[in-house]
């Protein structure tokens, strides 16, 4: 721990984040993750032991949505804030196209810390996307990461499958695959993982290759008492009740309180049908359904138009007008009032969800004094079992699901008991109090064993130009191939030292393959060597090599060769290469996509044995197995990190799959027309420029392209096509 207390930062990357007026129920990406990350910084900031806490998300601008998710900062409460990055377009996106962007992400949250000049003590990503990007921010600040899934990809492929939803569709419009790899990721990395449930551990997270229970927390999600707790004897009329008055013809009797954003996966559907054939439950009580915020339903997205048509035809079907209140609005303020008028009313909290990780709105419900009926899985098991205030249903039995609310609305004296019950345990148990003293002691238990670096390291005295541009050029069929065109771009190079537009090297060659082919093309030497396909970095001194020992250190985590050879040599179609080419954090092979199983399913073996490894495929015939914090991409925002380097100064040139991280993110990328095909997939994305030239001579187009020996253009280009203009 540093003097004055920690630097926790907190990444959530999609949905509408701010601090107040939250919009949950907007969308299916601002729900409860956006509450509770926002709550979770909140209470961290207030402890003691704690200096600061930066919660980084998306910066949106988007004349559909307020003004506010495009500040760049917004204060929290004192010691917490908001930090709003700018990635991708700046239009809102949902999350599941967010993925091609989070490497920008990356380099702008490195820009951010190296701004405020402080390293964070931890780092804790939530959900998949945020997985993806921290452990790369981890990686390379040498801190710990901590991970929270909200919801698991695994389980979600599984209930897909489960109700007929063909494997094509649910990649389509999910991106599963990609989600599930950045969890896999994430899990690999993080040093402790919290969890709401212990069937989250046992039952979901069992289900990846990277499972670790040791690793694993149970902190249940905490709730902001100040905010829930029982109604006074008094009954009171919130604005918010006049809005339900208008549906009820007697609005105050017992409420059946439903509230949740429309999602299928909710489920509301279901209580609607057990209300609407219920002559009793219509007879004794009121439905109330907070189903999010609408203004035209046929405006929202797909899902919540579904959900919400469904829920405004079912109301209709069994006629429950004067029965049934499905308010358009509400405020965040109005929510624990909401709960309150439900409690006054001696009715019952229900959620009836399909799955539930969570449960957030159980205990904030517990807290207010409203008995609950919830779905028998996940996060209600341990809610309930704790505070012994309701009474968990099959969401999907309309029987059942009657039953239970007839048991609680009817059985006055057990309703008190279990009101009573609730709101003693959800202080007990799960109150941000309590959630942040085992979350501190946990991340103080990782500290101890870490050797994190509090400051970032001062530029030194170098011959790169720490405060300027640099340029970074693959090897083999990028810098070299064609000679004539190399000679041009040397003499671009001289031009460029004149300038302080430093130079340097990535490549898969190892450092004394890589020299010798230098020489041998008459290319100068670099300021800086990347090598083995990152592995390794060396800085070109006066008089010799110098090597980045800090770098081997960082990578060496978790590095097992011997155990990743042995698992290697269970797989045909893979073959060693030479002696020369096996190095310290490098072992490299030949693979014949013939005859071996396909790159996918060797790294899910390899994470079935516990291998923290990166596995890099390239040209068709390479293969790479490196430490995880090892790539090119890692090393080159090393790099940016430790020298200064803003990565839209920082000019990359590849061909091949082991450049695809160094060409992805903020950085500026050219890709040689004479690629392999594992590149084609990059076309489109800003930033990077599909040369049509080959060799040097498309590296030279890309320097043009991007006006890199000027005024640098970094915003506002596609690359697929050059025009012969800067």
């Amino acid at each position: 721990m540093i003097d004055g207390g920690l630097y926790i930062q907190l990444i959530s990357l999609h949905g509408l984040v701010r601090s107040t007026d939250m919009e949950l129920g907007r969308d299916a990406d601002t729900g409860g993750q956006i509450k509770y990350v926002v709550e979770l910084a909140r209470a961290l900031a207030e402890h003691p032991e704690v200096d600061r806490v930066d919660l980084l998300t998306r910066q949106v601008f988007d004349s559909k949505v307020s003004q506010d998710y495009a500040e760049p900062e917004e204060d929290i409460s004192p010691g917490a804030k908001i930090i709003r990055l700018p990635f991708g377009p700046k239009r809102y996106l949902r999350k599941e196209v967010l993925w091609p962007y989070l490497d920008s992400f990356v380099d702008q949250a490195l820009k951010h810390i190296r701004k405020i000049n402080r390293v964070p003590d931890l780092v804790h990503s939530h959900y998949a996307d945020a997985g993806y990007a921290g452990a790369k921010i981890a990686s390379l600040l040498e801190v710990p990461l901590a991970h929270t899934g909200h919801s698991l990809g695994r389980d979600k492929l599984r209930r897909l499958l489960d109700k007929g939803m063909k494997q094509e569709s649910i990649e389509h419009d999910y991106r599963i695959t990609t989600r599930i790899d950045a969890e896999e990721t994430a899990l690999d990395n993080a040093a402790f993982v919290v969890a709401s449930t212990n069937q989250e551990v046992n039952d979901q997270y069992s289900y990846y290759d990277n499972y670790n229970p040791d690793r694993m927390v149970v902190i249940p999600p905490g709730v902001d008492l100040d905010r829930f707790y029982p109604p006074k004897s008094s009954w009171f009329s919130p604005p918010i009740f006049e809005e339900l008055d208008r549906f009820l013809i007697q609005p105050r009797k017992p409420m059946i309180l439903a509230m949740s954003r429309p999602d299928h996966r909710k489920n509301i559907a279901s209580l609607i049908h057990a209300y609407g054939q219920s002559d009793r439950l219509q007879e004794i009580s009121n439905l109330v359904v907070i189903a999010g915020n609408r203004d035209d339903i046929k405006a929202m997205e797909k899902g919540p138009q579904e959900v919400l048509s469904e829920l405004l035809y079912l109301f209709d079907k069994y006629n429950l007008y004067g029965k049934a209140a499905y308010p358009k609005h509400h405020q965040a303020d109005d929510v624990p009032l909401i709960y309150r008028l439900a409690a006054k009313s001696k009715g019952v909290f229900i959620n009836p969800a399909l799955t539930e990780p969570f449960g957030l709105t159980l205990i904030e419900a517990a807290a207010s004094g409203l008995p609950v009926v919830a779905t028998e899985d996940g996060g209600p098991k341990d809610i309930v079992g704790r505070c012994k205030n309701g009474i968990l249903i099959n969401p999907l039995d309309i029987d059942e699901t009657q039953r239970a609310l007839l048991n609680v609305l009817e059985d006055r004296v057990a309703w008190i008991k279990r009101s009573k019950s609730g709101a003693k345990g959800a202080y007990r148990y799960f109150s941000w109090a309590g959630h942040v003293k085992t979350y501190l002691k946990t991340v103080k238990k990782v500290l101890k064993k870490s050797s994190t670096k509090r400051t970032i390291a001062k530029r030194r005295t170098t011959r790169l130009p720490l405060s300027d541009r640099v340029l970074v050029c693959d090897v083999d069929n990028t810098l070299v191939g064609d000679a004539k065109s190399l000679e041009t771009l040397m003499q671009k190079l001289k031009e460029g030292s004149a300038k302080r537009i430093g130079y340097g090297i990535a490549t898969g060659r190892y450092i004394e393959s890589t020299i010798k082919t230098l020489k041998e093309w008459h290319v100068p030497m670099p300021d800086f060597f990347i090598t083995s396909v990152g592995s390794e970095i060396y800085y070109n001194g006066s008089t010799r090599l110098i090597a980045d020992t800090s770098w081997g250190r960082h990578i060496n985590h978790r590095w097992d060769p011997d155990r990743a050879r042995m698992v290697m040599m269970s797989f045909e179609g893979v073959k060693l290469q030479s002696k020369e080419e096996q190095r310290t954090y490098k072992i490299s092979y030949f693979y014949d996509p013939k005859i071996a199983p396909p790159v996918a399913e060797i790294r899910k073996e390899l994470r079935k044995n516990n291998l923290h490894v990166n596995v890099i495929y390239s040209h068709g015939m390479y293969l790479d197995i490196l430490p995880v914090r090892a790539s090119k991409g890692l090393a080159v925002r090393y790099l940016a990190s430790r020298w200064g380097f803003p990565p839209e100064r920082i000019l990359v040139a590849g061909d091949a799959g082991s450049d695809e991280d160094m060409l992805s993110g903020e950085t500026l990328g050219i890709v040689v027309a004479n690629h392999s095909p594992e590149l084609d997939k990059l076309r489109g994305r800003e930033r990077i420029f599909f040369a049509d030239k080959e060799y040097a001579a498309g590296i030279l187009q890309g320097i043009e392209y991007y006006d890199f020996y000027g005024a640098v253009k970094a915003s506002g280009l596609s690359g697929d096509n050059y025009d012969g203009s800067a």
